[in-house]
């Protein structure tokens, strides 16, 4: 029978261990390696639909298990919910009610509301697909109803203890727990924000499809010329974040939750992964009373870092934890698994490598050789021996590396090649170990009391970690004894032999009068009745409140209009076209074109106030006046409240609202909601257009046309504005392209600001060029080289509602505009068809226009 592991006595300040689990493996793997909760999905509405996930018949068991084990479970709901998806979600979420989930992670606001409106109780934590950065996005979590945060992976440490210290000034009182990805793959942009997937492949990473664009090679181009990197070709791949080191700030920074990223990793990486942490939050907890008395920093062992680089490393780094370094974040050399360094081949003979080694190698481990070109295949294999061959003048081993006859094709071998170590058999099979088998192996402390007296049964109480008790009596009376009483020593013998149980007895209490005796097998039968009822107490799910009628179906126009938001003021009669130019040559050539509504997207917000007074003096002598609105960044973190005060000191007629900073910020002031808000079905756009009064919102671009109908037909006319020409903006991250590659600084304060002096785009694998422009948080947004349109479905929007049909420019000049507007107004009028318009502006376009993302309705 395996050994019970047994965890030590934990302070109230110590953070949550959660780990990922993919499937039931990794549960077991997660439980028996010390984690305090398991996030996992179920088939549907999760952002990791690769993994194997669990369905809805298996949750009842599923959660009965963990909580046998202590151990809580939360389903992940962090995908957006398309309108005629919301009864299914319904249902979705009922089950989990039913089953005891102990908490549902949303991302959508529409879902939140959903929740609420079927429970009031049931636990609901904002998953980091809500993208929060700041205080103000905890603020908005709140309103919903959620009872945790997860940061976005780009907050650090400052930056989290900067947004603790504004909850504790919030009038709600207690502070919303903030969770915090502690260790695993960093996404290069922000988490809800990336439309990579869904522009290149209709494979949206809101919808759990993320199909890995960022681990794929680019190359630069700076003004019209190749950028020569050397090796350095995966310009948009991060190493993978660990935290370990940075545990005692995490802990004094109030940090309640410590995240695993990984339900796609194997349960071996999970076992190894999470036995890491339990390990160093457990001997953090044992030499500290409080957090102030932790050491600055976690010193952390080779054989730790070993192990979590042989699970799974691209690199290890702290990631933003510390603040932002673009040189540190992304080396750019390979963007998949490596594994652990060993050296560097120095020669090659005889069917062997000579190996300048530098990490530790085993006959059986197996190794690739790296020759700076990831994307194609590499040579590698398991090693069959290995022969010490002396040192070379740097006192630095050599080793003769021998594989089995035809593994290694040698021709593509070289001197120089630097070679990884991929696999270690003993070490995996330590890690299955570690979860194999029926058997508990990380056991939960009781408590037991055993009271009586002569004459009178037994009494015995069990009590666990979580307070619950149970209570059995014996069928035999207490005797008084001769000899061989029930003294403490023997009963914590025979009370303690808990084998095969999900527990360990942590302390007895005798309070037996006088001395008294038992028979074994009645003190053994004792025992055993006593953990069968606490494991059926333990295995009792949580009774949520929930809702008996149903909250979601179909909506009639006319219950739309009873129940909904308001029809918008002013909604114009027929269709109208909005504007949103980047730059002051396009703005120019939209006013002359007769644009009635300009959004202003510039990097700088300080041309803001020039551009309303150039508007000004146009409309003066204009009979139609045009309105401008400006927008600001699409992430606004602590400390960047400046950005807030220039647009509104810009005097703008209104904002095009990105983030809950923006929402609240303007809230009085005429506003319309951006895609960035995610809105992808009626209940998520009542919340803005309702609680925030925004004049209308955009939707979200992961909707196709069927979908993109039903969510306007669930709402007011005019109350949904759609894109339907756009430059789709892919990847929007903290990490700066420019700093890293056009300069040898590490963020905005040393960088010498290349973003202002070049014009900067990504080469794919197929030669298209797109464009990566800095906004005024030195992030980065890389739009589609390619623009994509919606045309040949504007008659069907027309038809069901929408108003305002958007046209987004990029880097047009002022003539493409010019003639790409006139051309959907000719189409909003119906003297061309919606294939014409395309078939136009493909002819005229520089790289083209795809039909887009909303073809697949």
């Amino acid at each position: 029978m395996p050994e019970c592991r047994v965890p030590p006595a934990r302070p109230a300040w110590l953070p949550e261990l959660l780990a990922p689990a993919g499937d039931w493996d990794c549960v077991r793997a997660a439980v028996e390696n010390g984690a305090d909760a398991i996030y996992f999905g179920l088939e549907l509405f999760n952002a990791r639909m690769r993994a194997r996930n669990f369905t809805v018949e298996e949750l009842p068991a599923l959660m009965e298990w963990l909580h046998l084990r202590g151990v809580r479970g939360y389903v992940t709901f962090n995908t957006l919910v398309f309108e005629p998806e919301l009864p299914q979600a319904e249902a979705l979420l009922r089950a989990m009610m039913v089953a005891g989930v102990d908490a549902v992670v949303v991302q959508d606001v529409g879902v939140a509301r959903l929740v609420r409106m079927l429970s009031p109780d049931f636990p609901m934590h904002a998953s980091t697909q809500m993208t929060i950065t700041s205080a103000a996005g905890v603020d908005l979590a709140r309103e919903l109803g959620c009872q945790l945060v997860v940061l976005a992976r780009e907050c650090s440490i400052p930056e989290i203890r900067r947004i603790q210290e504004t909850q504790a000034r919030h009038p709600a009182g207690r502070p919303l727990p903030l969770e915090v990805f502690v260790h695993g793959a960093l996404c290069v942009a922000y988490s809800g924000q990336c439309l990579t997937s869904e522009s290149l492949g209709q494979r949206s990473a809101n919808r759990g499809e993320c199909a890995q664009a960022c681990r794929l090679p680019y190359g630069l181009v700076a003004d019209d010329r190749p950028v020569p990197l050397g090796d350095r070709q995966y310009l948009l791949s991060p190493q993978d974040l660990m935290g370990l080191e940075l545990l005692p700030e995490l802990i004094r920074a109030g940090v309640a939750s410590l995240k695993i990223e990984g339900r796609l990793k194997s349960p071996e990486y999970v076992a190894n992964v999470t036995r890491a942490y339990r390990q160093a939050l457990d001997r953090l907890a044992a030499m500290a009373r409080t957090p102030e008395e932790l050491p600055p920093v976690w010193n952390v062992d080779p054989e730790t870092r070993y192990g979590l680089e042989m699970a799974f490393s691209r690199g290890l780094y702290t990631g933003w934890l510390r603040g932002i370094d673009n040189q540190a974040l992304v080396h750019g050399r390979f963007g998949k698994k490596r594994g652990v360094y060993l050296g560097e081949v120095v020669r090659v003979e005889n069917g062997s490598v000579i190996l300048a080694a530098v990490g530790p190698v085993r006959p059986g481990d197996g190794v690739v050789f790296d020759a700076g070109h990831p994307e194609v295949e590499e040579e590698g294999g398991r090693v069959h021996a290995v022969e010490p061959v002396g040192r070379d003048g740097s006192d630095v081993a050599r080793l003769r590396l021998r594989f089995g006859h035809g593994t290694i094709r040698w021709a593509r071998v070289r001197p120089g090649q630097k070679v990884w170590k991929t696999s270690d058999p003993a070490l995996e099979r330590s890690w299955r170990r570690s979860f194999e088998g029926d058997q508990p192996r990380y056991c939960r402390p009781v408590i037991m009391r055993v009271r009586g007296q002569a004459g009178a049964p037994m009494e015995l109480c069990v009590t666990d970690e979580q307070g619950r008790s149970v209570t059995v009596r014996s069928a035999l009376r207490l005797e008084p004894a001769r000899d061989r009483p029930l003294t403490p020593e023997v009963l914590q013998e025979q009370l303690g032999r808990l084998g095969g149980t999900p527990f360990y007895l942590a302390g007895l209490e005798c309070a037996l009068e006088g001395s008294v005796l038992l028979p074994f097998r009645e003190l053994n039968r004792l025992r055993r009745e006593a953990v069968a009822q606490l494991e059926r107490l333990r295995k009792e799910p949580p009774r949520w409140t929930v809702r008996a009628e149903p909250v979601t179906g179909p909506r009639t126009r006319d219950e739309v209009s009873a129940d909904g938001p308001a029809p918008a003021p002013g909604v114009p009669a027929g269709p109208a076209l909005t504007v949103l130019v980047r730059s002051m040559e396009q703005l120019d050539a939209a006013l002359n074109w007769g644009a009635e509504t300009i959004y202003c997207d510039f990097e700088n917000p300080k041309q803001y106030p020039a551009a309303v007074e150039r508007v000004r003096r146009i409309n003066a002598g204009r009979s139609r006046p045009a309105t401008i609105w400006v927008a600001g960044p699409r992430i606004c973190k602590p400390g960047e409240e400046w950005i807030l005060r220039q647009l509104a000191a810009s005097r703008a007629d209104g904002f095009l609202v990105r983030n809950a900073d923006q929402l609240y910020h303007f809230h009085g002031q005429r506003c319309v909601g951006d895609a960035t808000l995610n809105v992808a079905n009626h209940l998520a756009a009542a919340f803005f257009l309702e609680r925030f009064g925004v004049e209308r919102v955009t939707a979200s671009y992961d909707l196709d046309a069927d979908q993109l109908e039903a969510l306007v037909r669930a709402l007011p006319p005019g109350r949904v504005e759609v894109t339907l020409h756009q430059h789709m903006p892919m990847f929007h991250m903290e990490h700066c392209v420019f700093c890293a590659f056009l300069s040898q600084g590490h963020d905005y304060r040393d960088c010498g600001r290349p973003c202002e002096k070049h014009r900067v785009q990504l080469r794919d694998r197929v030669g298209a060029l797109h464009p990566v422009k800095a906004d005024a948080g030195c992030r980065n947004t890389v739009f589609n080289a390619r623009a994509q349109t919606g045309a040949e479905y504007a008659g069907r929007l027309i038809r069901a509602g929408v108003r305002h049909f958007r046209i987004e420019f990029v880097e047009e000049p002022g003539d493409e505009v010019v003639r790409t507007l006139s051309r959907y107004a000719a189409l909003l009028r119906g003297e061309i068809d919606g294939e014409t318009l395309w078939r136009e502006l493909r002819l005229v376009h520089q790289l083209g226009v795809t039909r887009g993302t909303l073809r697949r309705g």
